[in-house]
């Protein structure tokens, strides 16, 4: 069951780098295709693992194959980040957070092989899409036809990234699978440089470069990049049934960033703030227990 930990883990890191986003970079790139490119480029680092994992080059068709997990999961993000620019957050999030668990779980079944899992299972499996969708949803904002256009495909990216990643794993030690799908990402992103509208937005945003927002940027990154790992590590580690589930887990992130924000929101009330009704207290509150009731039925 370490796959479980690694992916909880992997959350709480990804909860942390969104709350820096939230609060600290929310303003500075405001392009999807900027943002996306420059997360897309720092997956270049990856290279420093080149002498603990590059071990052997694997087959050109798994080559293309780890480098298309990459180029796709770039596009789903840009369609991530797009959506939130045009919509608000509570229409994009629980959409992607409920299709992306599903997509993955078709796809999983389409490519990889069907795999049986037990009533009790499938149970969890649902009390963790419902959780996720539940900690993020807003009434008063309901999703679009647009906006669910949007959140779907950039769903059904992400769980197609998901299933070829986990397709190389299968077939290669991780870190080698790893560098190779970081260097697609690496790739994925350099193609929005040929975009005149991306390259006059960089030169335009040189407020990006200043050491202040670098540093916030940079720091936010190498925590969201710490997460990735640990969440492709869990890919790779997970049986193959089970693929979805890491997906569904995601609502954890958000537990731990309603934690983080209002703890801060004490603490910092002038710089945070987080106006929580009993209403949408209680509606957080049975969200979070859905999620603990399927942790509970997976460890068990």
């Amino acid at each position: 069951m370490n796959w479980l930990l690694i992916t909880i883990l992997a959350y709480f890191l990804f909860s942390i780098a969104n709350l820096m986003e939230k609060y600290l970079l929310k303003a500075s790139i405001p392009n999807p295709k900027v943002f996306t490119f420059y997360v897309g480029i720092m997956a270049i680092l990856v290279l420093v693992l080149v002498p603990f994992g590059f071990l052997k080059v694997p087959e050109s068709p798994l080559i293309f194959q780890a480098l298309i997990a990459g180029v796709l999961r770039v596009l789903a993000l840009f369609f991530f980040f797009l959506g939130l620019k045009n919509f608000e957050v509570s229409r994009i999030t629980p959409a992607v957070g409920g299709l992306v668990p599903i997509f993955t779980y078709v796809l999983t079944n389409i490519f990889l092989g069907r795999s049986e899992i037990e009533n009790l299972q499938i149970l969890a499996f649902v009390l963790l899409i419902l959780g996720s969708i539940l900690i993020v949803f807003e009434k008063k904002k309901t999703i679009t036809l647009k906006s669910l256009q949007v959140s779907g495909l950039s769903a059904f990216l992400f769980s197609l990234s998901f299933v070829l990643s986990k397709s190389v794993y299968l077939q290669q030690p991780f870190l080698s699978g790893l560098i190779w799908i970081m260097i697609g990402q690496f790739l994925g992103a350099i193609f929005f440089i040929f975009s005149k509208e991306v390259r006059e937005e960089i030169l335009k945003k040189k407020e990006i470069l200043e050491r202040k927002i670098a540093t916030v940027f940079l720091s936010n990154q190498a925590i969201g990049a710490s997460g990735f790992v640990l969440q492709n590590w869990a890919v790779a580690l997970v049986p193959i049934g089970f693929l979805a589930f890491i997906n569904a887990l995601e609502g954890t992130k958000y537990v731990f960033l309603l934690i983080f924000t209002i703890l801060l929101s004490l603490k910092f009330p002038q710089v945070l703030k987080e106006e929580i009704s009993k209403k949408i207290l209680i509606q957080k509150i049975i969200a979070i227990l859905f999620i603990t009731a399927g942790l509970a039925i997976i460890a068990l």
